[in-house]
């Protein structure tokens, strides 16, 4: 799980990234986290969406 100065700092970076952007600014802020929760789980990016599409399909 990130720490929230780990959001934090990606926050940052996005800001910097894409100053005059608040859309871009989140859709990789999501993005950056997501791919974060990956590597401390050890998996890849895309085995991660398909976990958590498939955790939200047994909640529905």
């Amino acid at each position: 799980m990130l720490t929230e100065r780990d959001v934090e700092q990606i926050k940052k970076e996005m800001e910097h990234e894409f100053p005059n952007d608040m859309a871009l600014q989140q859709v990789h802020i999501a993005r950056k986290i997501l791919a974060k929760e990956a590597e401390l789980k050890g998996i890849s990016y895309f085995d991660y969406i398909n976990q958590l599409s498939k955790d939200l399909n047994l909640v529905q």
